[in-house]
């Protein structure tokens, strides 16, 4: 019999009990050092381990042997149970008490519409959750630090959250602040500990066609907002989408798309300083921090190693349409693939592929003396192409 027990925090003071009695009746306990500590003394084979596979690997040769893989926190909550449940077959998974059910008690506020990101191991969008969220909590246990949080608050617009820092929980180290990002900037932590930002002022709803007067312009083209808004309702953006801005300009789609995508990325491209400059400018001011910049010719000299799109935007395509959508089409055949076209030679290039062509033309009031006047834009053309399975 095999059993996946999360431990919680140290393995005794936060113990259920139901663990505790699946660990005393087995005969073989694995897991990593650490977490194997409180138990070295059990009297039971020790078997120290954390790759999955390697796990599995074990328990298949010891299959007559009452086996508990002892997990911290909680098996639920980002756990290697997942996968070596996976791997091992039939098994009894045991709950334990995850880190940000502890961390939450230790500061007094619930946790049920708190986002959840691991920064354990790996890179994650951070100030874009923030500005998303009222509360968020961030597991770290890779190159990512507090003070990396903070000063990545700091940078992207969010100077006023309330920050908490725990580490070492339920051991005599134990230490849980509190403050503003400005606090912590150059705090120094164990690697293994947890960050909860709560933010006031979040986006109670995502936006959409944000007021032009809200983008820093200067002197570069930008989609107005009207346009704007029927082009993100064109890419069908999701939480975890891969966005492509070719011809980036100002940004302004850039931020809508990052908005929309805190968990995924887009990917900026522009042959243009000053386009990637205010372009950086406008996500910073929205606190999109899922954006990345390229100064490039597109496609020659896309650089290698960026993911493959979901959503792609061409705001500019310098006369070379056919070429972008033949290299976005060769990597995903099934991206929603949106542009919009001022010049009916764009619109004739269009014809070229199956599309669905639609002419937005919007008027604005101003005032002249006691008199509410029109004033017409110029008309847009909002092309999307037809993906392969349409």
């Amino acid at each position: 019999m095999v059993w996946i027990v999360g431990i919680g925090m140290d393995g005794i003071k936060t113990l259920t009990a139901e663990a505790r009695d699946v660990i005393e009746s087995a005969d073989i306990l694995v897991g990593a050092e650490r977490i194997l500590k409180p138990f070295e003394n059990s009297g039971k084979m020790i078997f120290r381990e954390y790759l999955p596979e390697r796990i599995a690997e074990f328990i298949n040769n010891h299959s007559g042997s009452k086996t508990a893989v002892l997990m911290s926190g909680d098996c639920g909550f980002f756990s290697g149970a997942k996968k070596l449940s996976s791997l091992v077959g039939d098994c009894r998974i045991i709950c334990g008490i995850s880190t940000p059910v502890y961390f939450c008690s230790r500061i007094g506020v619930s946790w049920e519409n708190m986002k959840f990101i691991s920064l354990h191991g790996r890179h994650n969008n951070i100030a874009v959750n923030v500005v998303r969220n009222e509360y968020c909590f961030f597991l770290l246990g890779g190159e990512t630090t507090p003070a990396d949080i903070c000063r990545r608050l700091i940078a992207y617009g969010l100077p006023d959250v309330e920050v908490y820092i725990g580490e070492n929980f339920c051991s005599e180290n134990e230490r849980v602040l509190s403050g503003k990002p400005s606090d912590f900037t150059e705090i120094a932590t164990d690697r293994l500990c947890a960050v909860i930002v709560r933010n006031e002022n979040y986006l109670k709803c995502i936006p959409s066609g944000i007021d032009d007067g809200d983008f820093i312009r200067d002197k570069v083209p930008m989609t107005k907002a009207e346009i704007r808004a029927i082009v993100i309702s064109k890419l069908n953006v999701s939480e975890k989408s891969i966005c492509w801005d070719i011809g980036c300009g100002t940004g302004s789609v850039s931020v809508e798309m990052a908005l929309r995508c805190p968990e995924g990325a887009v990917y900026c491209f522009d042959r243009k300083e000053d386009a990637l400059r205010l372009t950086n400018i406008n996500t910073s001011r929205f606190s999109c921090d899922n954006v990345h910049l390229y100064k490039c010719v597109f496609p020659e000299d896309v650089p290698s190693g960026i993911p493959v799109p979901d959503c792609v935007f061409i705001g500019g395509s310098s006369g070379k349409l056919s070429d972008i959508v033949s290299y976005v089409r060769k990597l995903n055949p099934y991206a929603e693939i949106v542009l919009t076209a001022v010049s009916l030679e764009t619109v004739s290039e269009c014809l070229e592929f199956s599309a669905e062509i639609i002419q937005a033309a919007v008027t604005r009031t101003h005032k002249t003396g006691s008199y509410t006047m029109m004033s017409a834009e110029n008309p847009v053309f909002i092309v999307r192409l037809k993906k392969c399975a349409e």
